[in-house]
């Protein structure tokens, strides 16, 4: 196994030619430029496909034409070790990374490189977890899920506030609760069609339906219980924020990757530490006629979704893969969290911190892009200093990372 100081790239972004490719790859072109301080290269099936995006590339970095290009196939696990062995790190963008992912990632823990994605498929991320986590440690392999809206604002959110807890009043909070605020954005097929996969693995799987459905899923132990429940379903109201609540979908998977990077860390937040999301949706009678047709609407998308037929016909009425916002809806698109935590101080007091969490751009493309790329720079270029495994954005980046993205544009806001 060549060591990873000694590989010919630094990074290597396979699926360039999809929606959210050729998004990750403009942003590491602006970024970094090509064969300069980064040593990058395309990678997918079609070489005319590929040849596109670099041509694409140039007019953001002239430097681009030279952009290398690799070819492999993710049935094909001789051209996956090719390209893997080639880089310090992997990022992809493939999905649904459970019909397409999983010979990508066991590449990587083999060859011992690092490797980052976009998924929120909470059972692919357990599956990579029992296949994986044990070999990844051997070989130093870092295998980062969820390194987009899925999970970064919820992941990085709780670590900047229980560090600024620790800071401020010595202990970690006891509770956080998130808050999708205001945002706007379009939906690209590949998400649809990753949403989709989920609802139709789960409808004939009772396996998968049981790990959905585990507020603890991806814990290293799965035995072990904490006294978080299921993720909020219905309309509520919060007293803090002053605002009606509904049901978030990418809850999900981002409370799941929270309770592992506790565990990971070592529970430095307890191991009866609170964790919940929910969608906010304003004050009144407005913001409750939103949160109550957002419920409404999210219980009827997951009833159609859940069912063969109509799942058949919601796929037809959603964009199909390689479809997505166009570029001025990406550019206009923006998003805001909120998170509240709860818990006591030192002698006993009651404490109250907020977060606010910002990024310009639609949250699951041009944020996304950013925060994807970033990530891959991060495992690529900073000296982390963290063993290999399936392991979670703030478990294996944490500050780092945190730091990285205010340099593009994410704030991090926090008060007492």
């Amino acid at each position: 196994m060549t060591s990873k100081a000694e590989r010919t790239y630094d990074i290597i972004l396979w699926g360039a030619t999809g929606f959210t490719g050729r998004l990750v790859a403009e942003q590491l072109a602006r970024r970094c430029g090509v064969g300069k301080d980064l040593r990058w290269a395309l990678a997918g099936r079609s070489a005319e496909k590929l040849a596109a995006v670099r041509n694409g590339l140039t007019s953001i970095d002239s430097g681009a034409r030279e952009l290398p290009l690799l070819l492999g196939d993710s049935t094909d696990r001789a051209s996956l070790d090719a390209i893997v062995s080639s880089a310090r790190t992997v990022v992809s963008t493939v999905g649904p990374y459970a019909l397409h992912g999983r010979s990508l990632v066991a590449s990587c823990v083999e060859n011992g490189t690092d490797y980052c994605d976009l998924t929120g498929e909470t059972h692919f991320v357990r599956a990579m977890i029992d296949a994986h986590h044990v070999r990844g440690r051997e070989t130093g392999a870092r295998i980062v899920h969820c390194c987009g809206f899925d999970s970064i604002p919820s992941d990085l959110g709780v670590l900047v506030l229980q560090t600024f807890a620790r800071e401020q009043y010595g202990k970690p909070l006891d509770e956080v609760k998130f808050f999708m605020g205001e945002a706007s954005g379009g939906l690209s097929g590949g998400t649809a069609a990753s949403a989709l996969n989920v609802f139709a693995e789960a409808s004939h799987d009772p396996a998968i339906r049981r790990i959905l459905a585990n507020p603890y899923a991806l814990d290293p132990d799965r035995s072990e219980r904490g006294p978080d429940g299921p993720d909020p379903m219905g309309v509520g109201w919060n007293e803090d924020l002053r605002a009606w609540t509904g049901p978030f979908l990418m809850a999900a998977i981002n409370t799941r990757i929270v309770r592992r990077s506790n565990a990971l860390l070592g529970y430095p937040w307890g191991k009866d530490f609170r964790y919940s999301e929910v969608a906010s949706f304003g004050p009144g009678a407005k913001g409750w006629l939103r949160a109550a047709s957002f419920t409404a609407g999210f219980a009827g998308f997951a009833a159609f979704a859940s069912l063969g037929p109509t799942r058949a016909l919601l796929a037809k009425s959603l964009p199909a893969p390689g479809e997505g916002p166009s570029q001025e809806r990406r550019e206009r698109g923006f998003f805001v969290v909120r998170l509240v935590g709860k818990g006591t101080g030192t002698k006993g007091e009651p404490i109250t911190l907020f977060a606010e969490i910002r990024a310009q751009g639609d949250p699951g493309y041009g944020a996304t892009a950013k925060m994807l790329s970033e990530a891959a720079l991060c495992l690529s270029k900073d000296d982390l200093q963290v063993a290999g495994g399936v392991l979670t954005p703030a478990s294996c980046m944490g500050q780092r990372l945190v730091d990285r993205l205010r340099k593009v544009g994410m704030t991090f806001d926090l008060r007492g």
